[in-house]
Formats: C-alpha cells, structure tokens, sequence
C-alpha cells in the first residue's frame, strides 16, 4: 500500500466510525472512487485497534469507572454505579453480537455492501437523526442510563451493519429520542462502541492469513493514523455539540446519498 492510501482509510475510518455520517458506506466508496483492490483483513483489524483506543483514552474516566463495574459484578469490590452502567452496556451490545455474527457466519456481510443500499440509507437515516435531534428532549444524562433503554440503543447500534446507516449515527438517534442531551448521547454512543468496534475488529481477524512483514508496516502505520483521526474526531465533535445541533451532519448525509443515487 501507498502512504496516501494509508492515509485515506485511516482519515476515513478515524473521522466517519465517530461523526454520525457512516464509516462503513464511506469505506465501501473508497474503491468505487479510486479503482484501489479491497484493503484486506490485516488494516480492517489496525483501523479498528486505533479507533478502540482512542475510545479507550478519551474517555479514559468512564473506561475506568466500567471497568471497575465489571469487577464489581464478579464480586470484586464495590462499585453499585458502575456495576449497572456496566451491565446496560453489556447488554446494548448484544443485540449487535447477535446482528454480526448471523450476518458473517451466513456470509451476508458482503451481499450488503452495495452503493445503492448506501445512498438510501445515508439518507432515511439523516432524516431520522434530524428529526430525533429537532424534537428529542435534553432531559437525561449517561448516568441516568436504564435497562430498557439500553436495550433500546442496541436495538439501535444492530441497524448499523447494514451499510450506510451509521453506528454512532443510529445510536444517537435512539438516546435523543429517549430523551438524552447531545453530549451525553454521543458519549454513551462512544462507550458503547467499546466492545462493538472491538468485535468487529475480532471477526476481521478471523479473515486473517500469514501476514508478510510489509503487511504488518502497513497496518501498523495506518493503525497509527486512524487512532490520531479518532482522537481529534472526538474531541471535536463533543466540543461541537456542547453548542450546536446535528443539523450539519443531517445535510451532509442526505446531500452525498441523493449524489450517490445520481451519479452510480
């Protein structure tokens, strides 16, 4: 690989899989655009290690708060709070798990992967997210998280397989509709993250092969630079929210799929 293809799918990978725009419809597009061979399995897994810990520094606070939840429900010290903030991520993950794994093992990941499916789902969705957004209340934060809503965000997050919808884009939608502020919607939204971009980096490695050395240089190089374009990508769009809405990202969406379906 190229330094500028690195680059690119690192810059796509970092600043799409956090603003709510899509990383997987954009990833699909890179080589409809750039005639570039599909990037193999070895950077799917370095894109999504750097995007997980950037997740993992950011928001190293509330890792820490979870991590010390999960201990607690082992039994491993006290942390009542914790503990139940980290069994509704737990379980807004499953949803996703279940989604994934019927998808890759039946082999209907890739029967997915269409500009078409896309486009319209790059829209109906920003439409959805405007609409949560203009009219969701801002009445709850993360740590009024509940189990019915947690369920209800990964009902959320499981749609985002599906090419196209976006899976900070999906959950962020359901938390305002429950009633989240933007802030807190997208933090809740990055934790769970968490163990979904660690298991969608899990089943990319099940694809792997003997891996040559400059495969290895590869990956770790474009590893390296999406987790600097997940870190910058967050720290933005949590700054940003703090004092706009979502409606930049509702245009963005809805103008590249009605582009889409014009120009494939």
């Amino acid at each position: 690989m190229t330094f500028l293809q690195q680059l690119l799918i690192a810059l796509v990978q970092g600043i799409t899989e956090f603003l709510p725009i899509s990383s997987s419809g954009h990833l699909i597009l890179i080589p409809h655009l750039t005639n570039w061979p599909d990037q193999g399995p070895m950077i799917d897994v370095a894109v999504h290690i750097g995007s997980l810990l950037a997740i993992i520094i950011y928001f190293f606070k509330d890792v820490k708060g979870l991590a010390r939840g999960g201990f607690a429900s082992i039994g491993v010290g006290k942390a009542d709070d914790q503990r139940r903030l980290f069994l509704w991520v737990l379980i807004g993950t499953i949803p996703a798990v279940a989604v994934g794994l019927f998808l890759k093992l039946g082999g209907h990941l890739e029967s997915l992967r269409v500009t078409d499916l896309v486009a319209v789902n790059l829209i109906v969705y920003g439409v959805l997210l405007g609409l949560a957004d203009r009219f969701g209340r801002e009445t709850k934060s993360y740590e009024d998280l509940t189990l019915r809503d947690a369920i209800i965000v990964g009902v959320a997050q499981a749609f985002a397989l599906i090419p196209g919808t976006s899976r900070s884009g999906a959950t962020m939608t359901a938390a305002r509709v429950l009633g989240y502020k933007r802030v807190e919607a997208a933090r809740f939204s990055f934790l769970l993250a968490i163990p979904a971009v660690a298991g969608a980096g899990l089943l990319a490695a099940l694809d792997l092969a003997e891996a040559s050395a400059q495969m290895q240089i590869d990956a770790l190089v474009t590893g390296a630079l999406t987790f600097v374009a997940a870190f910058a990508t967050m720290a933005f769009l949590m700054r940003f929210l703090e004092k706009a809405s979502m409606l930049v990202f509702v245009v963005y969406r809805v103008a590249l799929g009605c582009a889409l379906l014009v120009f494939f």
